[in-house]
């Protein structure tokens, strides 16, 4: 639904009475956000949210879970807190507030205020722009730190390594006191 048609809709519940401030709401582009699955603890709900999304677009759901199927957003979210040092967790976080910044200069809205094209589009552009400069990996843009972290955590994760992955529970079967004769052959020896 666009502004246009939420103001008629709006107009015609309320006989066209809508308050000046449900109006600036409209008018602001007041959309519902993307329902978080998982209590943040590192990042606030709306960092979160952004991660969610570009992870999202990272491993998409398909056929398969994606990302945030699986609890790549969550696993971002432990790792920053747990495992990284301070100076890459300020890293991290810089790399954040500039990759929102730079849509909002390049694309006319926050990330999340895009529409899921224009941020595809926009996750893309910044891509190819990372990968385009062959930075030293130690200063990686904050675009490939969430990929790597994406993709580390879907693929660790259980679907993940079950589904997409090739995956076998025991590697071989064991079989313990068998005859010579059906194994065909002996350990070397010395």
């Amino acid at each position: 639904m666009n502004r246009r048609e939420a103001l008629q809709r709006a107009g015609l519940v309320l006989g066209y009475a809508v308050s000046a401030p449900v109006l600036a709401g409209i008018l602001n582009g007041c959309k519902a956000q993307p329902e978080l699955t998982y209590k943040p603890v590192f990042f606030n709900e709306d960092q979160a949210g952004l991660i969610s999304e570009v992870a999202e677009i990272i491993i998409p759901r398909t056929d398969t879970p994606g990302a945030k199927d699986t609890g790549v957003p969550g696993f971002i979210d432990q790792i920053l807190r747990e495992c990284y040092k301070k100076e890459d967790q300020d890293r991290f976080m810089a790399g954040l507030k500039a990759f929102d910044e730079g849509a909002k200069s390049s694309m006319g809205d926050s990330f999340m205020g895009l529409d899921p094209a224009k941020q595809q589009e926009y996750v893309k552009k910044v891509h190819d722009e990372a990968i385009a400069a062959k930075i030293d990996p130690k200063e990686r843009p904050f675009i490939l730190m969430v990929k790597e972290l994406t993709v580390v955590g879907f693929f660790t994760s259980k679907p993940g390594a079950t589904q997409v992955l090739q995956y076998e529970a025991v590697p071989g079967a064991f079989h313990g006191c068998l005859p010579l004769a059906e194994v065909g052959k002996t350990w070397a020896t010395s």
